[in-house]
């Protein structure tokens, strides 16, 4: 089941009966009080989350679904007509997977939860526990990193990222790769969300974060030594 909180109808009913018709069941709701009550009864696979929203906004229910020990591992992909990369850096910061920046195509959508159903459980398999570059520390089975012995708070997709660039120590990835591997889709034009997410890493990590490299007008790589 995938929730849709959205206060535009026909934007929300457009969703959901496309997500229906693909064999994505959804419930749509108008706002945060409605959604609220539902996840008392039943806690969905995915939530789409408008950020713009009468009363609670988006972002206040992101932070109350990330701090809540029932529904802090649900994947969450917002959705916003917003185009400031401030919003979507701080959607990334509070625990969001995604984001969608309206109007968007329905099968992009698709494509979108699909990606992050199938990713969401991913990172737990490595022939190494541990992996590390630097002062920088993954424990694969715990889903935790370390910066210095610090421990580093990530969203899943920051996670995903980092783990791939220090398994590929010194070789440099696309970020036509990037996106492919770890949201599983490639459209024109949205490498930008992998841009975004590494100045969302770089900045979590603090210096450490330098072991990150912009290789120009290809992709990035983390220092083999």
């Amino acid at each position: 089941m995938i929730y849709i909180v959205e206060d535009d109808d026909n934007i929300r009913e457009l969703v959901v009966y496309t997500l229906d018709s693909t064999g994505l069941p959804a419930k749509g709701f108008p706002g945060g009080v409605e959604f609220k009550t539902a996840l008392k009864n039943e806690l969905p696979e995915l939530i789409l989350l408008d950020i713009m929203l009468p009363g609670e906004d988006g972002m206040e229910l992101l932070s109350d679904i990330r701090k809540d020990p029932k529904t802090k591992n649900i994947p969450v992909i917002m959705l916003t007509a917003k185009g400031a990369e401030y919003d979507k850096v701080s959607a990334l910061d509070m625990g969001a997977d995604d984001y969608v920046t309206k109007p968007f195509g329905m099968m992009e959508l698709v494509s979108r939860i699909k990606a992050v159903l199938r990713r969401s459980g991913r990172g737990k398999n490595t022939d190494e526990p541990v992996i590390s570059s630097g002062s920088i520390k993954i424990d694969v089975l715990r889903h935790a990193v370390t910066v210095n012995g610090k421990e580093v708070v990530l969203t899943l997709k920051e996670f995903e990222l980092l783990k791939m660039l220090i398994l590929n120590s010194g070789i440099v990835l696309t970020r036509e790769q990037l996106l492919e591997e770890i949201w599983g889709y490639n459209f024109d034009g949205e490498t930008r969300t992998v841009d975004v997410h590494v100045r969302s890493l770089r900045q979590k990590l603090g210096k450490a974060g330098n072991r990150i490299e912009t290789v120009r007008g290809v992709g990035y790589r983390i220092k083999e030594k």
